[in-house]
């Protein structure tokens, strides 16, 4: 998504009650905490390889034996590759290279017509993608920009370099966790009504195929989940001991490292995540605008990145193994600078993640989060806000933090929905 990018002056001098330090230069203890970031990003990056892994063996059994049970095998293995995944996306923030990347494997919302097939419903064009409904598993040649190019044969090469985000739309995804997430569920139909997706096992079945095309669904398939195990090895090794992602955090004077990790704290928690991630859903009352809108999973995937937000502040990740990943910490900086600060903004991390498993717990007992956002839904709009109003108020902290450390404008995004909610309404 493309979000507003502002200075937050006015959150930065909620922190005005904290004394700034000047930073001196680099220091082993904030070297050290650079170190440990990117210790949790590799690790981060490397249990979403590990599941990704997981995903593919299900998949495979699937296409192997397409039944029911094998179905809901492949999508609980797709919940359980977001879990670590989300809880990386506070790398992206900050980390130019992580940013140019995160399009390959978490774009999102998506034109499914430009993939499978879809209902009436969803319509046959759109003013803003020519190729809003071009179905690439029912069709073998696709005109594009005035030429008809040869898909018959679908390739990783083909999915990324020539037709994700083609026409340069946002929306034509054809990778990642959500275009796999889409063929694994089918659309979601029941609007802010209960329900997800519910593709039948038959699309998949090359002897029974329903929905036409299966030997071309399942080749997308696991040509989409090819694609994004060779995605994440890739940015796990970016994260290694020589690779640039690493480099770029631990060989930089130390205060603009602390500002990368602070900016992609901020970024997350309140242009990306309360804003466009939540507030516009909940403005629009639009299932269209949820994270993992086929599968209904969107509950646990804004829980994991605020997760992430607190993971890096506090220095701790929970592997998914189950061994704890902890070390030295911003929140270590900052209680030896200024406790009440400190105190501060781990009070405000973990009021966010209470709201947030009030949105968990909410899904749990049978409320999705599209019908939490719904119209007239009084109950589940205020528990989104609540959830949105955490996000905003932790970001404040994550500004008097700042301000702590000596890092006295952070650059993070905005949101529209956030900070001019009359232009999206």
């Amino acid at each position: 998504m493309i979000l507003q990018r502002v200075f937050l002056v006015s959150l930065l001098s909620v922190a005005s009650g904290f004394s700034s330090v000047t930073h001196a230069a680099t220091n082993p203890l904030e070297q050290s905490v650079l170190k440990h970031y990117a210790d949790i990003a590799q690790a981060g990056y490397s249990d979403s390889l590990a599941t990704a892994k997981l995903l593919e063996k299900a998949v495979n059994q699937l296409v192997v034996q397409p039944t029911t049970k094998n179905l809901n095998l492949a999508r609980q293995a797709w919940f359980a590759s977001r879990v670590p995944y989300q809880q990386t996306e506070v790398f992206r923030f900050g980390n130019p290279i992580v940013d140019d990347w995160e399009g390959k494997v978490n774009a999102w919302p998506l034109d499914e017509g430009l993939i499978d097939y879809v209902a009436t419903s969803y319509g046959e064009a759109s003013d803003a993608n020519n190729l809003y409904s071009a179905n690439i598993i029912a069709n073998k040649e696709l005109l594009l920009s005035g030429n008809t190019i040869d898909i018959s044969n679908i390739t990783p090469e083909l999915l990324s370099d020539t037709l994700h985000e083609v026409d340069d739309v946002e929306a034509n995804v054809v990778t990642g966790y959500h275009a796999i997430e889409f063929l694994l569920w089918g659309q979601d139909l029941n609007g802010t009504n209960a329900g997800a997706g519910n593709r039948p096992v038959s699309d998949f079945d090359t002897v029974n195929c329903t929905g036409g095309n299966c030997d071309r669904r399942i080749k997308f398939l696991q040509t989409a989940v090819e694609l994004l195990l060779t995605d994440l090895e890739w940015m796990t090794n970016q994260w290694g001991s020589t690779g640039e992602a690493r480099q770029n955090i631990e060989n930089v004077e130390s205060s603009a490292g602390l500002g990368v990790i602070l900016t992609g704290m901020g970024s997350l928690s309140y242009g990306e995540l309360a804003g466009e991630r939540m507030k516009l859903g909940l403005i629009l009352h639009d299932p269209e605008e949820e994270h993992d809108c086929f599968s209904d999973n969107t509950h646990n995937s804004h829980y994991y990145d605020a997760l992430g937000i607190q993971n890096v502040y506090t220095g701790r990740y929970l592997r998914t193994n189950g061994t704890l990943l902890e070390g030295p910490s911003i929140a270590d900086l900052v209680s030896a600078k200024n406790p009440e600060a400190d105190n501060m903004l781990l009070s405000k991390l973990d009021l966010t993640m209470s709201k947030m498993q009030i949105l968990v717990d909410t899904a749990i007992n049978g409320e999705a989060y599209d019908q939490m956002i719904g119209s007239g839904n009084i109950v589940g709009n205020a528990k989104v806000q609540a959830a949105i109003s955490a996000l905003t108020e932790q970001t404040k902290a994550i500004g008097a933090v700042a301000v702590v450390l000596g890092l006295n404008t952070l650059d993070i995004e905005g949101s529209d929905s956030l900070d001019s909610p009359q232009s999206v309404q």
